[in-house]
């Protein structure tokens, strides 16, 4: 492998200084890698090839996204409408996709809508991105399918998938009907792998994509009365791993953000408040007030809060979606507050 000038550099001590002063400008001196020795007994180092590596230290590199094109499910609310809508801010144009509609009785959530689906895309409208809404079922994969041809047609190609769309159930697993378990599996994780399946092979004919999962900390360990949701959310990350091992080889990355508790339609009732109490030891009122769960709660977190909000998981999405997390893949990103910090 020849030598790259352009991507190397040898920024440490008195030698990076002086190679610092020599060169022509700030420009020239953010293509230089500040990483140290890029030879050994006279050889060169190899490196990653320019389009699968993050590439030298410049500004912004973890948070920009523009001439990207990307496609976020479950976009209508919640943690998808936040990271569709921090997209848009990072400059991406964006595809928002929700079934916008009821999903199934085995949900606690009431339905997201078509009007909260019409706001997403205000939303990225609102910072000048290119956007457009699709009604559709993840569990369908005839229709994922068609929603990707209709993308790649409007807008040439697909950058970046997150798969966001998911229903939680509580109930016991011995007094649960088959719907509580069968539609939270088939949504949560065959529904994400539908949406994978429908939008990789366009990756993988440009040879190159972002493809981001939502797991849970509830997909990290079992969950008392919720063992349909736990149960989907390690899926996801067993399908996320194993994806990233056959995509790989079409520079294509598949990574999963692990939410905490985040406040949300799909965990905002008032069941969800007395397990949220639950499991820090107490026993819960007949009623919780919100505060009252976040009290009870916030203590038992590193950070001291009782829960999250939306656009704090957002960030960490660009992030895996921008050229910096070149070589990021088959990964988990937690985002808990500190919920992290009490798993192995």
């Amino acid at each position: 492998m020849s030598e790259d000038p352009s991507r190397r550099g040898l920024l440490l001590g008195s030698c990076g200084l002086a190679v610092g002063a020599a060169l022509s400008g700030a420009a020239r001196a953010q293509e230089q890698r500040s990483t140290g020795e890029t030879m050994l007994d006279g050889k060169i180092m190899p490196e990653p090839p320019p389009d699968r590596s993050a590439g030298p230290i410049r500004p912004g590199r973890g948070s920009t996204l523009s001439g990207k094109v990307a496609v976020v499910t479950g976009a209508a609310r919640g943690i998808g409408r936040a990271i569709a809508v921090e997209f848009a801010a990072n400059g991406a144009d964006v595809v928002v996709l929700d079934i916008a509609g009821r999903v199934s009785p085995a949900s606690d959530a009431a339905p997201a809508t078509p009007e909260e689906l019409a706001e997403t895309v205000r939303q990225i409208k609102a910072y000048g991105r290119k956007t457009d809404s699709i009604i559709a079922d993840i569990r369908d994969i005839a229709a994922m399918r068609n929603a990707a041809r209709r993308v790649e047609a409007q807008f040439g190609r697909v950058d970046i998938v997150v798969a966001d769309a998911a229903i939680q159930r509580w109930v016991p697993l011995l007094d649960m009907e088959d719907s509580d378990w069968r539609d939270v599996i088939d949504n949560n994780l065959n529904g994400t792998a539908n949406t994978i399946r429908a939008f990789a092979p366009g990756m993988v004919t440009r040879r190159h994509g972002r493809i981001i999962v939502l797991s849970s900390m509830q997909g990290k360990h079992g969950t008392k009365d919720a063992s349909s949701y736990s149960a989907s959310k390690w899926g996801i990350l067993g399908l996320m791993k194993s994806a990233a091992l056959e995509l790989g080889q079409y520079n294509i990355t598949v990574n999963a953000v692990i939410p905490g508790l985040v406040d949300t339609p799909l965990t905002r009732y008032e069941k969800r408040l007395s397990e949220s109490m639950a499991e820090t030891g107490q026993k819960p009122p007949a009623h919780p007030t919100p505060q009252q769960a976040w009290d009870s709660r916030a203590p038992t977190v590193a950070l001291k809060i009782g829960w999250l909000q939306p656009d704090d998981i957002s960030p960490v999405a660009v992030f895996l979606a921008s050229d910096a997390a070149a070589l990021v893949t088959g990964a988990e990103y937690e985002v808990t507050g500190g919920d992290s910090a009490k798993d192995i």
